[in-house]
């Protein structure tokens, strides 16, 4: 058993478009989508029609909630961003896609935690702004009652692998679309890949259990910076030019 996890797209079709070439190189026919498809000041229209003919295994983020649960006018601008290019199909289609779900009855899929799609699950924020990896006693925590060996998630935008102490595997395979950006919750923060490729994980169940690779993919990441910076938003234009905030 072999497969491919994606997440946090965030409109960038672009990047979208390298990790499928890339997973379809790696001979993969199989892949789930761990949420945040839309979300940015980017091309939310092209990723989505990119995206739903695909049929893939998907689940709702917390940005897709709020694009079919806020009042417009209200929306953060990188969600109303979005929003304005997206059709009554595409928000249909987001409606549609549960919390969570189970993949081929042995892997978990959630965006965040199996509770809220809006904590991060491996990590942690200190007052001063640090992030850090949660202790293994935190992690523990929030996975209990998911009784499967390989449990994926994303939200963070950090490729990240934790191995919890019944050998059940956590898995984040970072960030299709977003290499950076910076956050007010639960403390004024930023998470940073310190580069501008596209990030993905293979997943592969061997004898001795689940294994994981991460795989990082160049794509034309200065068109999307430039396009960026057209629509007034010079934080996403840096992030994705070099994968920092600045």
């Amino acid at each position: 058993m072999r497969f491919a996890a994606i997440a946090d797209i965030h409109g960038n079709h672009l990047a979208l478009e390298a990790v499928l070439a890339d997973i379809r190189a790696q001979e993969i026919d199989e892949i789930v989508n761990l949420g945040d498809f839309f979300s940015g000041p980017l091309e939310a229209g092209k990723t989505a029609d990119l995206l739903m003919p695909l049929g893939l295994t998907s689940i709702r983020g917390n940005h897709d909630r709020y694009l079919i649960e806020q009042d417009p006018a209200a929306m953060h601008a990188s969600d109303a961003a979005a929003y304005g290019q997206l059709s009554s199909s595409h928000l249909n289609w987001i409606r549609n896609l549960p919390f969570d779900t189970i993949y081929r009855g042995e892997v978990y899929l959630c965006h965040a935690t199996p509770k809220d799609d809006n904590l991060y699950w491996l990590e942690s924020v200190s007052p001063e702004g640090v992030v850090f990896l949660k202790p293994i006693e935190a992690i523990e925590a929030l996975a209990e009652g998911i009784d499967l060996p390989l449990i994926l998630c994303g939200h963070s935008h950090i490729p990240r692998a934790v191995r919890l102490s019944d050998g059940r595997l956590i898995v984040n395979p970072g960030s299709v679309g977003c290499p950076a950006y910076d956050d007010e919750l639960p403390y004024y923060h930023k998470v940073e890949a310190g580069h501008p490729l596209a990030s993905y994980a293979i997943l592969e169940k061997a004898a001795g259990g689940w294994t994981w690779q991460f795989r990082t993919v160049a794509y034309d990441h200065m068109a999307m910076s430039a396009l960026a910076a057209e629509r007034g938003r010079a934080d996403w234009a840096g992030a994705l030019a070099a994968g920092w905030v600045r």
